[in-house]
């Protein structure tokens, strides 16, 4: 029996991998696209430019793997409590607001919108639009359950709540950790049957 061929070199490290995604996003959301460095991604990943351009053919490349990198999977399950889980929903919104680098990478994926776009079309697929889309189904059930009022106007309920965090991290108040509460709270009125 014939053996396998075998790939010359290493075998990948996924570690690595990671912890070059991670150094990339922490340059993006330091140092903005333009001013990123592959150097330094290189140094803070323990890894070398030429393994990342093994990876990754251009910063271009890289810096759209560690956009992509973000998906949300921390999403919480559903309890079938549609107050509830939009707390719990926007509780995780905050979470990853406040993580560091949060916020600021929301404004790098802005500003690269006209030179790269990509960065924010990516964005907007994985982070963006998926808790919406979260926060949606969640108004939807309301609905269907009776819970919440039939025209209830649900995209700018989804606004005013995602909207909010935005509103209070350019104030520069602080995030109370009732603030996901108080945010459902205030919208609530509003959306009920």
């Amino acid at each position: 029996m014939p053996k396998a061929a075998r790939k010359p070199g290493r075998p990948r490290d996924p570690a690595l991998d990671g912890r070059i995604l991670a150094a990339a996003l922490n340059e993006l959301a330091r140092w903005g696209y333009e001013g990123m460095s592959l150097d330094r991604v290189a140094r803070d990943a323990g890894a070398t430019k030429p393994t990342l351009y093994r990876r990754f053919r251009s910063k271009e490349e890289l810096a759209v793997a560690a956009v992509h990198s973000l998906q949300q999977s921390t999403l919480p399950a559903p309890t079938g409590d549609c107050f509830e889980d939009l707390v719990a929903i926007l509780a995780d919104l905050q979470h990853c607001l406040l993580r560091p680098n949060g916020m600021s990478l929301i404004g790098v994926v802005l500003v690269e919108e006209e030179r790269t776009p990509k960065l924010i079309q990516l964005f907007r697929k994985r982070i963006v639009k998926t808790r919406r889309e979260a926060i949606a189904r969640v108004l939807a059930r309301g609905v269907k359950q009776g819970v919440l009022r039939q025209n209830a106007d649900l995209d700018a309920a989804t606004n005013l709540m995602v909207g909010a965090y935005y509103a209070r991290y350019l104030s520069g108040d602080a995030f109370p950790r009732a603030f996901p509460r108080r945010v459902v709270a205030a919208v609530w009125p509003a959306l009920k049957a």
